[in-house]
């Protein structure tokens, strides 16, 4: 491992890394512990059934989520979706969606985002976003306001083996 640079090479093992968990899951941001990585971002996310991952939300920088475990269900652009293990969803920049835990046990989500471009997000009101705890009551450009509701900065948890169950 080097010393935390964003520009040095480095191999982790997820389960050494810093997790955190509160009302919108159990996170690994793969450098959270370190200089935020320039380019883009990567995380892991468990999430038990009907839990949000995020608010319904759209940003100027394209996303990709791959389920590794379980079932989620996306809300894109007002819609449902549902996804299962090994499904994967590209997101465009400017697309509005939220990925919500569903079935019946953990799912797992590795999520990857650019940070190249503005950044700029939105929270838009979406009633199909309201009705799965995932939405604003009242559109908002702020994360603060959106996330007003769950605990923030979520608190470190020790690693438990049910994030990786089966891996």
């Amino acid at each position: 491992m080097s010393d935390g640079r964003p520009d040095e090479w480095f191999v982790a093992n997820v389960r050494e890394l810093r997790w955190q968990e509160n009302e919108l899951g159990a996170t690994c941001e793969f450098d959270k512990h370190r200089d935020r990585f320039s380019e883009f971002g990567i995380n892991l996310t468990v999430l038990r059934p009907q839990q949000p991952m995020t608010m319904y939300h759209l940003e100027g920088y394209q996303e990709g989520f791959l389920i590794l475990r379980g079932e989620c269900l996306l809300i894109i652009e007002g819609q449902e979706m549902p996804l299962q293990e090994w499904d994967y969803f590209h997101c465009p920049a400017n697309v509005a969606h939220a990925i919500v835990g569903s079935g019946e046990g953990l799912s797992l989500v590795l999520a990857v985002g650019s940070r190249v471009g503005p950044d700029v997000i939105l929270y838009p009101r979406d009633e199909t976003a309201l009705s799965h705890e995932a939405g604003v009551a009242h559109e908002t450009p702020y994360p603060k306001q959106a996330y007003a509701a769950f605990t923030r900065p979520a608190p470190e948890t020790p690693y438990r083996d049910e994030f990786l169950a089966h891996y």
